[in-house]
């Protein structure tokens, strides 16, 4: 398997394989709303403010990452991890945290400072995520679950507190993801 940077010229596949996992695993719905989020992630890749990581198996796009830029209107760079997903066939094979270390490892040489997530503690977990209070660096939405806003230091120093709301890409800011 090899990781490598998405483009848009990717985006049906990708688009494809984040409705099929999410729906799958979640239902019709979710794979729905995660098709059409993703479908927008996707028509605007640029490598900066939004940036995909793929893993291929050949050809064939097996699992994709986003990472998304926070304004948080501070001296440090934040990114956000989400959404990700691993082609049903190939999950809990270590795809997942392959991707998600390669992806860090891209924004750590970007000079990246922190990495924000949320989703499942145990799964991000074992890729350094901790959680993480909304008290240092808060959620561009109200979360529905506190619980799964995580984050992680690309740098070695603790995460810095920021004073006030960061704001996420227009893709994600809808209530019903958070």
């Amino acid at each position: 398997m090899a990781q490598k940077i998405l483009d848009k010229s990717c985006w049906k596949e990708i688009v494809n394989l984040f409705t099929s996992v999410f729906t799958a695993s979640e239902g019709e719905e979710e794979g729905k709303l995660i098709g059409d989020l993703v479908s927008r992630l996707s028509a605007r890749i640029d490598n900066q403010e939004i940036i995909g990581v793929g893993s291929f198996d050949g050809e064939v796009l097996i699992g994709a990452i986003f990472f998304t830029c926070l304004d948080v209107d501070e001296p440090v760079s934040v990114y956000m991890l989400s959404p990700v997903a691993i082609n049903t066939g190939h999950q809990g094979k270590g795809v997942g945290q392959a991707l998600i270390g390669d992806g860090l490892d891209e924004l750590r040489n970007r000079g990246v400072s922190v990495v924000v997530t949320y989703g499942d503690p145990a799964f991000y977990s074992r890729s350094g995520f901790q959680p993480l209070s909304t008290s240092t660096i808060p959620a561009p939405l109200e979360l529905s679950m506190p619980e799964g806003w995580l984050g992680q230091s690309l740098t070695g120093e603790p995460v810095p507190a920021i004073g006030h709301r960061p704001v996420c890409v227009e893709e994600f800011n809808n209530p019903d993801y958070w």
